[in-house]
């Protein structure tokens, strides 16, 4: 049976997440006791990197106790645990070790030395946490491609074919430490939508147990479309299924890994509704592993130099109240508890031409504004429930029939009003 899960991204109450440098274990429980009561299934929870592994050859034992602690008082609640590995990039916020930045300046995707540092800490974890109930997997890091081109200040540059070698790498780690675990990566939307970025579709579609999307409105959605607009409360599920196009399994689980309700584009008022139009939509995908909301508390005020949006996007405040968005959640999984989630195959295809399907050239099509990400949001408005397969693809009869797919479009064919 398929059943859907639902969880959040763990923001502890206290501290953020440098709630590592002062562990309360106490604290920690009492946050999972107040996600375990929305009904959630599982979190995602974020060790930051520096803290870690403070030096390339230093992975501190007492933190990684902390962190299969979190894990194993997770699992008493009922709830699974997938990890993040490298932190890598959190709400503004990066967090690199410094023998990769300054005076000790390394490129984090191409430099042996690094990468060797990177593969013994991923596989450290893993297995500190194998045998643990309720651990999922490892993600590598939380948009660690980021990193990797602008509009990062300072990136370290690399190619599609270097950032599909050190994916490879790092993934093989946290097998060697976990093996059969739920392994993934997961990407910024910039994989989707920036032309020369060097981290491509395909390696999200590809490599690694899952494919995991990160939606987020305020990336030009909600400002071209408004709060309510079918483009901004269907561009989860857009993402659901653009990925698609580059999967090579017509059945692939696809993770919405991270979705939230950014306020000023949604406002406050408007965020439970905007919660429950973004889930459905994104029920009505195929292949949907879960859908874990970001985030799970809101920051704490006291703490400076946020972006103002980043302070609210909690299901929960920072005295754990249930808000209004985290009441739509939960009973989103009131509604799905028990039940199967197995949509009907969507049966058009919009046909996405993004150049070369390896490097994807041309992916800002697939942007907003972009000519495919509007032609398939006005068929989305019509009622219709498109899907997206690549431009070589779209003659290939058994790929479309694999899929489900019954009707193919082009984007010369879908009417502007």
């Amino acid at each position: 049976m398929n059943t859907m899960r639902f969880g959040v991204n763990y923001t502890p109450t206290r501290g953020w997440f440098h709630h590592w440098l002062d562990f309360d274990l106490d604290e920690v429980r009492a946050d999972l006791d107040s996600i375990a009561a929305l009904g959630l299934d599982h979190i995602r929870v974020f060790p930051l990197w520096p803290v870690f592994q403070p030096n390339r050859t230093l992975i501190r034992p007492r933190a990684v106790e902390q962190l299969v602690q979190v894990v194993d008082a997770a699992a008493e609640r009922g709830l699974d645990t997938a990890v993040d590995g490298l932190q890598g990039h959190l709400s503004s916020f990066d967090f690199i070790p410094s023998w990769t930045t300054t005076w000790h300046r390394r490129n984090l995707f191409t430099d042996p030395d690094v990468i060797d540092g990177e593969v013994h800490y991923l596989r450290t974890l893993a297995a500190a946490l194998a045998g643990r109930p309720g651990f999922l997997g490892v993600t590598i890091g939380n948009e660690i491609n980021q990193f990797s081109s602008g509009p990062h200040p300072d990136p370290d540059r690399i190619t599609p074919a270097q950032a599909e070698s050190w994916l490879r790498k790092v993934l093989a780690a946290c097998e060697e430490g976990a093996p059969g675990k739920f392994h993934l990566h997961a990407s910024y939307d910039a994989a989707w939508y920036q032309d020369d970025h060097p981290f491509t579709p395909g390696h999200s579609a590809l490599l690694g147990s899952a494919t995991a999307v990160h939606s987020w409105v305020f990336n030009g959605t909600a400002q071209r479309h408004g709060r309510t607009g079918t483009a901004t409360e269907q561009h989860a599920a857009y993402l659901i299924e653009l990925s698609k196009a580059w999967a090579t399994d017509p059945h692939r689980p696809v993770w919405l890994q991270e979705v939230g309700a950014p306020a000023p584009h949604i406002p406050a008022g408007h965020a439970a509704e905007f919660t429950e139009a973004t889930i459905a939509a994104a029920l009505d995908c195929p292949d949907v592993w879960g859908i874990t909301w970001w985030c799970s508390h809101d920051v704490d005020r006291a703490l400076a130099d946020f972006p103002e949006l980043e302070y609210s996007l909690g299901l929960l405040t920072t005295d754990r109240t249930v808000k209004p968005a985290g009441a739509a959640v939960a009973r989103a999984v009131e509604q799905w508890r028990g039940r199967e989630h197995r949509p009907a195959p969507r049966t058009t295809a919009l046909v996405v031409d993004a150049g070369d399907r390896v490097s994807a050239p041309a992916r800002s099509v697939c942007a907003p504004g972009g000519a495919f990400f509007e032609a398939w949001m006005r068929l989305a408005a019509t009622g219709a429930r498109p899907t997206a397969v690549l431009a070589e693809l779209a003659g290939d009869a058994g790929h479309l029939a694999a899929r489900g797919i019954t009707e193919v479009l082009t984007v010369d064919q879908v009417e502007h009003p």
